[in-house]
């Protein structure tokens, strides 16, 4: 009877163990990547069928701030993500201690200047208020464009994380109001212009190209990449999806769905 209940239990774990085995190998198979939206989301949305040809199945976890998709990638709740430009990146890791690495660039969305009283940069008078996102990369890209549009000069040494107090020349006595970046087109009725990242933009039904008093130009630094955690660049899923983010059909997407220049793919 002993021998007998002690090889069912033999026979139970061997076949726990190979459940397991099995799950676990179907796990892996799994690729989670996190992203806003607009264009991020709707742009993985096409890919997924090309994925699950290859034995990848792709779930998309959207976000709509731009601290979450760090966080749980750098926990291990996903496996990348795809919603941020390399200079937010960078930052994200100084700022958070996060070791998150760019697989790839993907794509651009130009940031431009939105105002719903005025159309022309020109026409700003006199201590205009000025909506600008409050994160340190997104503030100091806005204040940059700002600076090209000739409405203020950055000191010498401000660099891309310039903040309002890094301002040197400011004639129409601007003011700035630093709002999370997801809240702005929501204010853009409240303040005389606002500066707008190209993903919330389109969200609100902006086009930078139509909509834009001013309009980054598109040689900008700013590529938004698939960011995932160091030592991960090469895994083979995350191979297989920059590989088909960067395939004609997704090309063809964009040119469809954003014909006006909203989002630029980039060559890398």
């Amino acid at each position: 009877m002993k021998k007998a209940t002690a090889l069912l239990i033999s026979l139970l774990l061997v076949s726990l163990s190979l459940f397991a085995g099995g799950a676990k190998e179907a796990d892996s198979s799994i690729l989670k990547v996190g992203a806003t939206p607009d264009p991020h989301a709707a742009i993985l949305e096409v890919v997924k069928d090309d994925l699950e040809k290859e034995g990848i199945k792709l779930e998309i976890v959207e976000f709509t701030d731009y601290v979450t998709p760090n966080e749980a990638l750098s926990s291990g709740e996903i496996d990348a993500n795809y919603f941020q430009h390399l200079p937010y990146l960078e930052s994200a890791n100084s700022e958070h201690g996060f070791d998150l690495v760019s697989a790839a660039g993907i794509h651009i969305e130009p940031l431009a200047v939105y105002s719903d009283k005025y159309t022309d940069l020109a026409d700003l008078p006199e201590g205009a208020t000025i909506a600008i996102p409050n994160d340190p990369t997104n503030e100091g890209r806005a204040l940059l464009l700002l600076e090209s549009a000739g409405l203020i000069t950055l000191k010498e040494n401000a660099g891309l994380e310039a903040v309002p107090s890094d301002i040197e020349s400011n004639p129409k006595n601007l003011e700035f109001v630093e709002i999370e970046a997801p809240s702005i087109p929501r204010v853009l009725v409240d303040v005389d212009a606002a500066v707008i990242n190209g993903n919330y933009a389109i969200l609100a039904g902006l086009i930078a190209t139509r909509d834009g008093l001013f309009v980054e130009g598109a040689d900008s630094p700013y590529v938004n990449v698939i960011a995932v955690r160091s030592g991960f660049e090469n895994d083979s899923r995350i191979t297989a999806l920059v590989e088909a983010l960067k395939s004609d059909e997704v090309k063809a997407f964009i040119q469809e769905r954003y014909p006006n220049g909203e989002v630029i793919l980039v060559n890398e």
